[in-house]
């Protein structure tokens, strides 16, 4: 029976599920315990083709996500802050960051594993501290890559003396191309090449794969990452679709050159000396690299091509004509009205996003076209949370027993928080901007460089924030409203730090107190707004109780 088919099947798909929610852990933990700090030091390090290489390569090693770096890539190329040869630079960087953290996760550190998993849950549970939580949670994660590997392990034994799959592995080392897609589509199905490869790697170990089969679903694999990004990036930013599609065309161009490679020449052959898993996760490197080597000469043309590929397009005009999406017809069904108003706010929120960007920009060179353009902006938001504030009060329900006022009141609240957050940048944000212009006043590097820090922290939260309001994930919720502590801390921090610059009489610093307290205040207060969209779904669901996150 413990032989069966069905059996064998069960414990391969359980081991490899296991695999692949381990390297998430990893991932989510990297994300939440360091991010803010990943996206800082991949700000600064991308000055040129290498550093932003190199720098894409470390993040991918520590994320076990090249897609993971990519979408914190996208948010700076939003803003302006990280130029398009120096992010597709990184993204190649981080393929082959990725691949390299294969092979870390495949090597002799799998001993560690009892450590890790002793040492993970230890600092999960008994640390209050967040930063520890994570760090317990990336601990634990790594020891389950390891515990589920060696069940993959266990499971593959009785497989590769299955005489109907060792049918099904000699069509596919004669169909490369079958091969290859069936990688690919499994790569972006699981989102996570390191999983995909890790298990063709074990496969291959135990001959259920032959290796020239295996090659070929390695680069189909690598094709799959690159899809990944892509459609996930389909609605990003011109610059940062640019990208990606580069990333696509290199890195999806370079594996059907390799399968090409495979099906005319003996690519085993060159890599003597080596065991068969050995050969599966060094082709994966060697490909990654080559690819890093060959995109960093070529990053003018392929985004040149790309250019051609997809044109630029009439700015987006905030203050464009807006559709409502509040359905007046459903207002008798409560879950399509409340969708609805969701919808609605997610656009609000889309905007609000929008006019942060362009405010901060004024404290660089103000425009008042543009100032008087953003309070235009915010006024519409305010008519738009009007309408979701009394379209929410119209909804009703036929069941007298279904109670909505209540996700209605939350609703409405949301809406109200998100024109709050608007009326910060018209009102405050901008005042600002102009008042530094009419003074003639510049901040301090140092004080431009913790206010741009700052603003990226508070960017990203009401990023975070939008998401809540699209996908209801509790995760990114209670991690947003982690960071309405942290934002007030690093406020305080920053504000402390500004008056050791006045008591040193520094004077740009003098000349811009007020503006650079004021600013970061405001910004706060901004984060503070979005943060508390992920209230009603954090109360919902438990995890917030008397106004504090639970430690569960």
């Amino acid at each position: 029976m413990e032989n069966s088919p069905i059996i064998i099947a069960l414990n391969l798909a359980a081991a490899a599920g296991l695999l692949i929610w381990a390297v998430r852990l990893v991932r989510t933990g990297f994300e939440r315990a360091y991010g803010n700090n990943i996206r800082l030091w991949m700000k600064r390090t991308t000055k040129n083709r290498v550093s932003a290489s190199i720098t894409g390569a470390a993040a991918a090693i520590l994320l076990q996500s090249s897609t993971a770096v990519i979408l914190l890539l996208a948010g700076f190329m939003s803003a302006g802050a990280i130029a398009t040869r120096a992010g597709l630079a990184l993204v190649l960087g981080a393929d082959l960051g990725s691949a390299i953290a294969v092979q870390i996760l495949n090597s002799k550190i799998a001993v560690l594993e009892p450590i890790l998993l002793l040492a993970g849950v230890t600092l999960f549970l008994r640390s209050s501290r967040r930063t520890f939580r994570q760090l317990g949670r990336i601990l634990i994660g790594l020891a389950l890559i390891f515990v589920s590997l060696d069940l993959i392990r266990l499971a593959s034994q009785p497989v590769a003396e299955a005489q109907a799959l060792q049918a099904i592995t000699v069509y596919l080392s004669g169909d490369l191309i079958t091969a290859f897609i069936l990688a690919a589509l499994f790569a972006w199905f699981v989102h996570s090449s390191v999983a995909a490869i890790l298990l063709l790697a074990m496969f291959t170990a135990y001959g259920i794969l032959p290796v020239d089969a295996a090659f070929a679903m390695v680069l189909g694999a690598n094709l799959g990452g690159a899809l990944i990004a892509f459609v996930l990036t389909l609605r990003s930013e011109l610059p940062v679709r640019r990208v990606v599609i580069g990333n696509l065309c290199l890195r999806g161009g370079g594996a059907f050159v390799g399968l090409f490679c495979i099906a005319q020449f003996q690519l085993s052959d060159l890599l003597q000396g080596m065991s068969d898993e050995q050969k599966v996760l060094g082709l994966h490197v060697l490909f990654n690299f080559s690819l890093v080597m060959i995109g960093l000469l070529l990053l003018r043309p392929v985004l040149r091509l790309i250019e051609l590929v997809v044109p630029s397009r009439a700015a987006f005009d905030g203050q464009s004509i807006h559709r409502s999406v509040l359905d007046q017809a459903v207002l008798n069904q409560p879950e399509r009205a409340f969708s609805c108003a969701r919808r609605e706010m997610v656009e609000m929120g889309n905007r609000v996003e929008a006019m942060l960007r362009e405010a901060m920009d004024l404290f660089d060179v103000f425009d008042q076209r543009a100032a008087d353009g953003l309070r235009d902006e915010h006024a519409k938001i305010a008519r738009m949370a009007n309408d979701v504030r009394v379209y929410l009060s119209s909804v009703r329900s036929t069941d007298r027993k279904e109670a909505i006022g209540t996700r209605a009141f939350d609703l409405a609240s949301n809406a109200v928080n998100i024109e709050t957050g608007s009326d910060i940048i018209a009102r405050k944000i901008i005042s600002l901007a102009r008042r530094k212009h009419l003074e003639k006043t510049n901040f301090s590097d140092q004080g431009k460089a913790e206010l741009l820090d700052f603003y990226d922290h508070v960017l990203r939260n009401v990023q975070q924030g939008i998401v809540v309001l699209m996908s209801d994930d509790v995760d990114i919720a209670r991690s947003l409203v982690e960071q309405k502590e942290t934002v007030r801390d690093l406020e305080q921090e920053l504000e402390k730090k500004h008056l050791i610059r006045l008591s040193d009489g520094q004077t740009a610093s003098i000349e811009t107190s007020a503006i650079h307290i004021d600013l970061l205040r405001s910004l706060k207060t901004l984060n503070s707004s979005f943060a508390t969209l992920a209230y009603p779904l954090l109360i919902e669901t438990g995890e917030l109780l008397e106004s504090r996150l639970s430690s569960v």
